[in-house]
């Protein structure tokens, strides 16, 4: 009775919240369309928190961790000229994370086996001693905060698995995950179904009216947004352990929040699993496909292939697949990628034999300017990202700072495919998320890190648990020694 009595405070709640995003609505546009798309926007949106608090074998540490992420993330692109906003939350995480990650010391004994620990801090340290050799202090201390946050997070996700009974912290970043992003469709309701969007203050956002990003007090970028949307995805629909219904469910609104989104890479990250998923199916690589009924087996399989059409035709894929998003840059399907590429090269051949070793020192996250980035001649520039995990990580630490992307991807993949001592295969999802992000590094930093590293995060609570459990499980060396772990 108590939960049945629970689902109806929900679902009246839901309705509550729904109702007061269509009477806003109608309140700044008179309209009465414009009220119903408000309030089956924010019907939506509730639906999504139903659904992200529904999951099973959700943990508070999870919940916490993957919602600090999610929510530093969407500050950058909220709060972008109040950053004292997102060093506010930097530092929240630096306590939480500093508690949950106590002895530190004996937590970073596992550092160096993890590749997501290669991946997203080995070029913050590397850019630290780089700022320092050319006496670039101000860098090199906003990298020592840079490096301590996320430092601290990892180190929380080990020692959180070495305490007591198992922990999967990925559900709850998956979470958080939805959390954040019914957040943007509540606060984006009034035109979420328009063809002209909401967007932040930033002379970027400008160009893409025709894509969501949120909503006043809430935006982020629509890449972001569709690569979380995939990455939660793949945690929740690829997991047999979940209903049926919430695996439907998150497919459901991932062919939703790609359509709106209008993000290639979100598309390719959510193609790749699809693919990979079918790769596993085939290759019985699937521990659980031997307790499924082969009717559901390939119904699990061909519907994430449903969404991904959906998109293309419904969602209007075939539009902006394709589409060059700046008119400004020509036949450039890369949006001016290439051009920042090419720029970070020029950079680095320029640069003095610290910067080329330990990566560009000017700024603390080595953004990147040029001249033909959209805006006047006579400026001001923008700050641009690498948009390719593989060029930030040599632009942030130089020749150590690639090497280490190197080590930390071929770690990461080795743990996704390789049988443990127990002689069971890695959880399918995390198989699936750790190959289907690799064709994401050559438009996208997700693999690295950041403020916006909520998909690093969910793949490092996997590695984790995946290493730390098999440690824990493993049999004892008698009477034949177990082999090591890599």
């Amino acid at each position: 009775m108590t939960g049945t009595k629970g689902r109806a405070a929900g679902a009246v709640v839901a309705v509550v919240v729904a109702l007061l995003a269509g009477v806003l609505e109608y309140t700044r546009t008179d309209s009465i369309g414009q009220s119903a798309e408000a309030f089956a926007a924010g019907l939506i949106a509730m639906a999504v928190v139903g659904l992200a608090l529904s999951l099973p074998g959700i943990t508070l540490q999870g919940l916490v961790c993957g919602g600090l992420f999610v929510l530093a993330g969407i500050l950058t692109w909220t709060a972008t000229h109040r950053p004292g906003i997102i060093w506010a939350v930097l530092a929240v995480e630096v306590v939480v994370f500093a508690v949950w990650a106590w002895p530190w010391l004996r937590a970073a004994r596992s550092l160096p086996r993890l590749g997501a620990a290669w991946l997203g801090l080995a070029y913050w340290f590397f850019g630290i001693f780089g700022a320092v050799l050319v006496a670039h202090w101000k860098v090199a201390a906003q990298r020592v905060g840079y490096a301590g946050v996320f430092t601290l997070a990892v180190l929380a996700l080990i020692a959180l698995n070495s305490r007591g009974k198992r922990r999967d912290l990925s559900i709850g970043i998956a979470s958080a995950i939805l959390l954040g992003i019914a957040a943007l469709l509540l606060v984006g309701s009034g035109s979420l179904f328009d063809h002209v969007h909401a967007i932040p203050d930033n002379s970027s956002a400008s160009l893409m009216t025709n894509r969501f990003w949120g909503g006043p007090g809430l935006f982020y970028h629509p890449n972001s947004l569709a690569g979380l949307m995939a990455a939660a995805g793949i945690r929740i629909g690829f997991d047999r352990t979940i209903a049926a219904w919430q695996r439907l469910g998150v497919g459901a609104l991932a062919a939703l929040v790609l359509s709106i989104s209008d993000s290639r890479t979100g598309f390719v990250f959510a193609a790749a699993a699809a693919v990979v998923h079918l790769g596993l199916v085939l290759l019985r690589r699937n521990d659980d496909l031997d307790r499924l009924p082969s009717r559901n087996g390939w119904l699990a399989v061909a519907t994430p292939f449903v969404v991904l059409v959906i998109v293309v035709t419904l969602g209007g894929g075939y539009q902006f697949l394709l589409r060059d998003r700046f008119d400004n840059q020509g036949a450039d399907v890369t949006s001016g990628r290439t051009d920042t590429w090419r720029q970070v090269w020029v950079d680095w051949k320029h640069a003095g034999w610290a910067e080329k070793a330990f990566g560009d020192a000017r700024t603390s996250r080595a953004v990147v300017t040029r001249v033909n980035d959209g805006n006047p001649v006579e400026g001001p520039r923008r700050q641009l990202n690498t948009d390719n995990a593989a060029v930030g990580a040599f632009r942030r630490g130089g020749v150590f700072g690639a090497a280490s992307f190197v080590l930390g991807l071929a770690l990461l993949l080795w743990h996704a495919v390789r049988r443990r001592p127990d002689g069971s295969l890695p959880p399918a999802w995390y198989t699936i998320a750790a190959l289907a992000v690799v064709p994401t590094i050559a438009t996208e930093d997700w693999l690295i890190g950041g403020t916006n590293g909520a998909i690093w995060l969910l793949l490092a609570a996997g590695e984790a648990q995946i290493l730390l459990s098999a440690r824990r499980t493993s049999p004892t060396p008698s009477p034949a020694p177990t082999p090591a772990l890599s």
